[in-house]
């Protein structure tokens, strides 16, 4: 089978493309002499199958569920007609599980298979039509048959059946005297011979005076050679399909058959179209009565429809509006909203004693700061005095020492 579906590839014809239908042709042959109609698809109540089912192109109409459904139940029937018995496959069955096992059966007649079993879960294609095929080979090897060539039998036409009489001449017994003239045969008519006789004779009555012939035959005589001679002049022309004669005759006979049918067929269709021309009438009276019956009803609705179209735009008008407004809206509640987070952070922080006790923490330590810095003030200034004081008392040393004798020392140098 793969060698089969590899000979298609390798060869790359222009009929390459086609060949799946071909085996698709030939399988069907084998499954209607397997007998499948009834006991497969009458089992089933399934329909027949048509030229190209299990044919995938673009051009044909498919359903995959359906013809991998239709392909399990034939494969599982031809296994099992092969001599092998296979579970027939439910709806509703795992299909992988399924291509599975009818490529294991397949593998046991010894048919090599080269292609993932993805290709059979389509229902469709070249490998499902081979698959098969090799199947109803198997079933077919088992029951003994066997296919043979064709015998086509000979066309036998009317006019070659009617038995011809043999002194009965024929145009091609005359192409056969005038191609061969030395023929035996005694019954038959030597034209050359008669021609040269006919001329001759022409001659010996030019020759000879003008003058009144008279017959010395006898007249009996004269139709008893007439009677004789008369099937020997007799010339039948075989009829030929091809003949342009032929053909006129049976298109007077269908230009006949076409009248004849005309003439039946044309009063039927004049009782239709007077029918026809009588239902219309109803059907327009009927509908004239209708409109008049519901002028009214039809102007309410005119009507009710203006208003309708009226109220539809003032709608549209008021949502343009209300549609501006709640964009507005939404503006305001967004600024409300900050507002209020903002009042909320205030008052909070206007509540909260926690700044209050920073207050008065931060005070306390400014004045005991204040407190050093009035202390290191005074030392600085204590320092500042005495440094002062100092220079002065050295000064005015230095001036009496400078003016005024050292004096005597006393009781308290």
């Amino acid at each position: 089978m793969a060698d089969d579906g590899r000979r298609g590839e390798e060869d790359a014809g222009p009929g390459a493309a086609h060949h799946v239908f071909v085996v698709m042709e030939v399988l069907l042959e084998k499954l209607k002499v397997l007998n499948y109609e009834e006991e497969v698809l009458m089992k089933h109540n399934m329909k027949n199958l048509s030229r190209h089912y299990f044919v995938s192109s673009p051009y044909l109409a498919s359903n995959p569920g359906e013809q991998f459904f239709m392909f399990t139940i034939i494969a599982a029937w031809l296994i099992n007609e092969a001599g092998r018995p296979f579970t027939e496959p439910q709806e509703y069955d795992e299909p992988n599980a399924t291509v599975a096992n009818i490529l294991a059966e397949l593998r046991a007649f010894g048919v090599k298979v080269d292609f993932p079993p993805s290709k059979l879960k389509s229902g469709s294609g070249e490998h499902v039509c081979l698959v098969l095929d090799r199947l109803a080979e198997e079933a077919l090897r088992r029951k003994g048959f066997s296919f043979r060539r064709p015998h086509y039998p000979t066309e036998t036409t009317e006019e070659e059946s009617v038995m011809e009489d043999d002194a009965e001449l024929t145009l091609s017994k005359v192409e056969e005297m005038i191609e061969e003239p030395d023929d035996e045969e005694e019954n038959v008519m030597d034209l050359e011979a008669l021609k040269l006789r006919t001329t001759h004779t022409e001659a010996e009555l030019s020759s000879k005076p003008d003058e009144i012939l008279e017959s010395t035959v006898d007249a009996s005589e004269w139709n008893l050679e007439v009677e004789r001679v008369l099937p020997q002049l007799k010339v039948t022309i075989r009829t030929d399909n091809k003949d342009w004669r032929i053909h006129v005759d049976q298109m007077h006979q269908h230009r006949d058959g076409i009248k004849s049918s005309l003439k039946e067929a044309k009063s039927y269709l004049d009782k239709l179209q007077e029918d026809i021309g009588k239902t219309l009438e109803k059907v327009s009276s009927r509908e004239k009565y209708i409109n008049n019956q519901l002028e009214h009803l039809i102007q309410e609705y005119r009507s009710a429809q203006a208003k309708l179209s009226e109220a539809k735009e003032r709608y549209q008008q008021a949502s343009g509006g209300v549609t501006e407004r709640t964009r507005v809206l939404a503006e305001i509640s967004e600024e409300l909203e900050k507002v209020k987070q903002e009042m909320e952070e205030k008052g909070s922080s206007m509540s909260d004693g926690a700044p209050v006790v920073k207050i008065k923490q931060s005070l306390n330590k400014l004045k005991q700061e204040i407190l050093q810095m009035d202390v290191r003030i005074g030392v600085v200034e204590h320092t500042l005095l005495q440094a002062k004081l100092k220079e002065k008392s050295n000064m005015t040393r230095d001036m009496h020492a400078t003016n005024i004798p050292e004096p005597a020392a006393g009781p308290f140098s």
